[in-house]
């Protein structure tokens, strides 16, 4: 792992100052020693805990047996369990939390770098987000006792947390939820108690025998006057349903819930991560004598998804972490196969000589094209993650409110981003990977074919692509007419001015310049045209020609540093070398994959029809 070591150093250091965030009040007992101390912890649990047992997490997937009292029960391999106890043992759980609630007040920029550790290592066992963003969204929405009972526990370890959102017939479309609440006490001390019936699936996490109680984040539908469930998203709230019942301190009280798993997701990848289908309220364990699983409302009656879109928000950050981790884990073990794996002869003026001892792959043109495919991918997209994370920093800490509305507005802006060009282009260089590998690649033998598998999730979970598409044109952009967008392509042509003065950089300011115009006329013809389905019919396209420009504004932000580091002190020769492979990065990135947005916003900036013209009899009956 020292190679993400010297990328998040630079990262964090030379470009993003991280350090200097100890100047602020929030963060004033912190320095670069203890943030790299947590660097440290991380690491070492990651390399310890977690490598060793990826493929064994992989191939002994999450299994079920009967309990005691009938239920199924989820069987996971000790080193899951031993894992998860040296996380939750290292404090991470609460890592971003203040001191008085047992945190460390550590900077979200240095705990998504400290956790991307994890996500390299295995990203089966390292799913801790849901557990962190459970919790994290009961500290922004939950009373003050639902954060001391509930968020506690899962901050501490005690406890782990889930999300609660797909239901067999409704996937992304959360109008169609069917999971119904019903008031049943509105004092308790808890929180308003409703009795909770319905199904819900693809819930990682939702059944395991790590912790000692589990707590659910359930949307669900409270009834109208009439009794019925109101059309569309109204009345959908949020609610705590714990596995096993808990009393105003905490502490259990022997009863479990209505709450029983009703079987697993078998999965492409994340194999080791429990993912479950739950019946809330089937009768199995009733309460009281009472059928239902308990639940505690969550905020106000009626706004569970602007509470539950506070989680989903800081998932997709995670999600894109993940799929970066494994776009690198995938670009080291191709780097080392082709630096070891002697192929072919060198090409002379003659042609081949078969008189000379066969070349290494890395000897050879194409293999370097695609190394430097996955290198562009992956540290680019790591260099977008922990911009975003500076983002939730900055709300945390800014006083001027109008600085803050335009840091939210913006990373509202780059979500959508963040969650999915990773998701694709990192997936993209999994396969460049195996390609390098060949035949190998292509087996067991490597863990390539593994990290493949693993990597297609990030796709389609917290948010599709196409989902993501839409709401970065519909919501993001025109939801306040382009202004924030304004603003970011005022402040992505500074770095393209700066660029400029730096004759090492010129042709990629320059290349950039014109993709970034591009874009701003290509917007502005989606923003004019009043026909909705038209302006989000290539919306997935507008967003991956949107998250290439983004990506070409951070590699010259990057090379920018690589250069202020290479001028302002004398680097030793690795430094250099370093350094200097980060501009051949940019400059790769500015040539290869950053003109593929051009065609793309033409296409978009054409209002291309033809998905909308074919009909769907072609497709056949």
């Amino acid at each position: 792992m020292a190679d993400l070591r010297s990328t998040l150093d630079f990262l964090l250091y030379d470009w993003l100052a991280a350090d200097s965030l100890a100047g602020r009040p929030r963060f004033a007992e912190h320095s670069r020693e203890t943030f790299d101390a947590v660097l440290d912890t991380c690491e070492r649990i990651a390399r310890e805990k977690y490598a060793p047992f990826n493929r064994l997490v992989d191939t002994e997937e999450p299994r079920t047996e009967t309990a005691p009292d009938g239920s199924l029960r989820v069987v996971l391999p000790r080193a899951t369990h031993e894992a998860r106890a040296a996380y939750a043992e290292s404090g991470m759980l609460a890592a971003a939390q203040d001191y008085e609630f047992g945190g460390m007040q550590l900077p979200y920029l240095v705990e998504a770098a400290a956790n991307a550790f994890f996500g390299k290592a295995s990203i089966s066992i390292g799913a801790n987000l849901l557990t962190v963003g459970n919790a994290n969204l009961l500290m922004a929405h939950g009373t003050p006792r639902q954060q001391q009972v509930f968020a506690a526990n899962e901050f501490n370890g005690r406890w782990t947390g889930t999300m609660c959102l797909s239901e067999p017939q409704a996937g992304s479309s959360l109008s169609d939820v069917a999971t119904r609440a019903v008031l049943e006490d509105a004092s308790d001390p808890l929180g308003p108690r409703y009795r909770l019936r319905g199904n819900k699936m693809w819930i990682s996490g939702g059944e395991h025998e790590m912790a000692e109680n589990i707590v659910h984040l359930v949307l669900a539908k409270i009834p109208g006057p009439d009794g019925q469930l109101m059309p569309g998203v109204k009345g959908i709230s949020l609610f705590i349903v714990p596995k096993k019942l808990v009393d105003a301190q905490g502490q259990l009280t022997g009863v479990r819930n209505d709450v029983t798993l009703a079987g697993l997701n078998h999965k492409l990848g994340w194999r080791g991560t429990t993912n479950t289908l739950l019946n809330f309220g089937e009768g199995k364990f009733p309460v009281d004598g009472q059928p239902g699983a308990v639940g505690y409302l969550v905020g106000q009656p009626g706004e569970g998804l602007k509470c539950m879109f506070h989680m989903m928000n800081e998932a997709r950050i995670a999600i894109g972490m993940a799929a970066t981790m494994l776009g690198l884990a995938g670009y080291e073990a191709s780097l080392d196969y082709a630096k070891t794996r002697l192929q072919g002869r060198p090409v002379g003026a003659g042609g081949k000589d078969a008189s000379q001892p066969p070349v290494r792959l890395i000897e050879h043109a194409d293999i370097r094209r695609m190394l430097l495919a996955q290198k562009a991918a992956a540290e680019g997209a790591q260099a977008l993650c922990l911009y975003c994370a500076t983002l939730v920093d900055e709300l945390a800490t800014l006083d001027d409110p109008g600085e803050k509305r335009w840091k939210a507005s913006l990373l509202g802006l780059l979500t959508p981003v963040v969650k999915s060009w990773p998701s694709e282009h990192c997936l993209e260089a999994n396969k460049w990977a195996i390609q390098i590998l060949g035949g190998y690649g292509y087996t067991r033998d490597f863990p390539l074919e593994r990290f493949y598998r693993d990597n297609r999730l990030n796709h389609i979970h917290e948010g599709t692509f196409g989902i993501q598409g839409m709401d970065l044109i519909g919501r993001k952009i025109g939801g306040d007419g382009g202004e924030t967008l304004d603003r970011f392509v005022a402040t992505m042509r500074e770095t393209m001015t700066a660029a400029l003065a730096i004759e090492r950089l010129q042709s990629e300011a320059r290349r950039f310049g014109d993709c970034l115009d591009t874009l701003v006329e290509t917007t502005q013809a989606l923003l004019a045209c009043k026909d909705p389905l038209l302006r989000l019919a290539n919306a997935t396209v507008y967003l991956d020609a949107f998250g290439h420009i983004v990506l070409g504004w951070i590699w010259l932000r990057q090379a920018l540093a690589a250069c202020d580091a290479l001028t302002r002190s004398d680097p030793s020769e690795a430094d250099r070398i370093f350094y200097d492979g980060k501009l051949l990065t940019c400059r790769y990135f500015s040539r290869y994959e950053l003109p593929h947005s051009m065609t793309r916003l033409a296409l978009c900036k054409s209002l291309e029809p033809v998905c909308l013209d074919a009909p769907i009899k072609m497709f056949g009956e």
